[in-house]
């Protein structure tokens, strides 16, 4: 699944082409994603300009000056500018077209969104409760020390929770708590605030690095020019199970959680 670094990533390489430029029109081939494509989308969109482009969360925002198109990529979608003669293949759904360009959104498991929201785009339902931005100046240890003082549920599933922080998917989690030098499954109301204080750093850290390297090649993931991204290669632990521990040595190990597996070191996080 795109993570918040594979979101900032097509975020910041939709945006100069968007920003600015006027939809010519709007091809839905399949409005059964994860929610129906709104079917008035076209006639809403055509020869409007996309006034800017931004992302909350994991949710990709166009603003128009009478409302927001609100797009997340789900498990599998990715967003792409083609050329306008490129013919469509078969999980190619929805096309923004452009003067120039197209920008086609492409989801084989069909389980992203591609919403539209009348007035304020953070007041739609899927974004009105969300937690802080990690990369914000809201989100530090003593706001994660706020948070889980009261959660005695495991610390990597409460940094996952979007209600505490969001955009911190199951990659992330795993390299932030390695950095940290906390195990995954200790309980969050354990953590002292210096500790939250350094995996909050962490989190910002992790997440920053793989923005940087144009997030992590997830499935069929690619930026919207076709280029994967690399910071799986940066993996300390992620998908790392019996293989040795790049800062000691000793053997990466794994655990469930949530349905999600968890890697980490026994050595750097033993506690």
């Amino acid at each position: 699944m795109p993570e918040l670094p594979e979101v900032e990533t097509t975020c910041r390489g939709i945006a100069p082409t968007l920003t600015g430029a006027t939809v010519q029109g709007v091809i839905v081939r399949q409005p059964q994603l994860r929610w129906p494509v709104p079917p008035q989308l076209a006639a809403n969109l055509a020869g409007r300009c996309v006034r800017s482009v931004s992302r909350r969360a994991k949710y990709l925002l166009l603003d128009f000056d009478h409302g927001t198109l609100i797009m997340h990529l789900g498990m599998s979608g990715s967003l792409r500018f083609v050329a306008p003669s490129l013919a469509p293949e078969k999980h190619d759904h929805v096309d923004i077209v452009l003067a120039d360009t197209v920008l086609r959104y492409r989801d084989p498991r069909r389980f992203g969104a591609i919403l539209w929201q009348q007035g304020p785009a953070l007041a739609h339902p899927l974004l009105a409760e969300l937690g802080p931005e990690p990369l914000g100046d809201d989100f530090g240890g003593e706001a994660l020390y706020a948070a889980i003082r009261r959660r005695s549920s495991a610390i990597k599933q409460v940094i996952m929770d979007n209600h505490v922080v969001v955009g911190v998917g199951n990659i992330y989690a795993n390299e932030s708590l390695f950095h940290a030098g906390i195990h995954p499954a200790r309980a969050a109301n354990a953590l002292t605030l210096p500790e939250c204080r350094r995996l909050a750093g962490e989190i910002k850290a992790v997440l920053a690095r793989a923005i940087v390297a144009g997030g992590s090649t997830l499935r069929d993931f690619v930026d919207a020019v076709g280029k994967p991204g690399y910071f799986q290669q940066n993996y300390m632990v992620y998908g790392r199970r019996d293989l040795p521990c790049h800062a000691c040595g000793s053997l990466i190990r794994e655990l469930r959680q949530g349905q999600r597996s968890s890697c980490f070191c026994p050595h750097c996080q033993p506690c």
